[in-house]
């Protein structure tokens, strides 16, 4: 199953596996709709669990959210996750000739939405951690598969792309600026959906 094997890989022997994804040659879609609507449940249902079941510390006591306002912000969630990850694949495409990317549109399309497809998966799996969301956890192995996100792009870009490690070192610093801005302008988005009053409601 290329799902278990390829997110396996990417942890495991992440040049080998960055190699086998290169070879895979599927359209971009097949990559996309393969690995990340089911990863992206992690993080969702995760959290849905931690903040109505064991909720979070706020205010120095213990808050919970109702489970209609949990499973409202984790649709929102899912929803901002597939999109995300998406929109990532096609601006690492349309930045791909700019950087000498070689192969045909088909070829690059691929290759873009896998890598954004296969840089995030460790922070989706990290997810996991909201089951328990207690602040200094979630940043801690947030922060962790952050940083091997980081490694995954600069290591995966050269490989996967076929590139020069110096073209692909300049590729892969535009890619990371461009997750940084989309990570940020979810938050920004988040705050807004807040102020309109679809925030989170807690338990009494």
């Amino acid at each position: 199953m290329k799902l278990l094997s390829h997110t396996i890989g990417i942890f495991t022997n992440p040049d080998k596996e960055w190699q086998a994804i290169r070879s895979d040659k599927h359209s971009f879609l097949q990559v996309f709709f393969s690995h990340v609507p089911i990863l992206a449940l992690i993080p969702c249902v995760a959290g849905y669990i931690g903040v109505t079941v064991f909720g979070f510390t706020l205010g120095g006591h213990t808050a919970r959210l109702t489970p209609g306002s949990a499973a409202a912000l984790a649709v929102v969630t899912y929803i901002a996750l597939l999109t995300g990850i998406y929109l990532l694949g096609e601006f690492i495409n349309w930045m791909a000739k700019a950087y000498g990317v070689e192969g045909d549109e088909p070829t690059r399309h691929y290759e873009g939405t896998a890598l954004a497809v296969f840089v995030t998966t460790p922070v989706l799996l990290a997810g996991i951690v909201l089951l328990y969301p207690h602040l200094w956890l979630v940043v801690t192995v947030m922060g962790l598969a952050g940083a091997y996100t980081v490694y995954l792009i600069y290591e995966g870009i050269p490989i996967l792309m076929n590139m020069s490690k110096e073209r692909a070192f300049l590729y892969a610093g535009a890619v990371l600026t461009v997750g940084l801005v989309m990570v940020v302008t979810m938050l920004v988005c988040s705050v807004i959906i807040w102020t309109m009053g679809i925030g989170p409601v807690y338990q009494s």
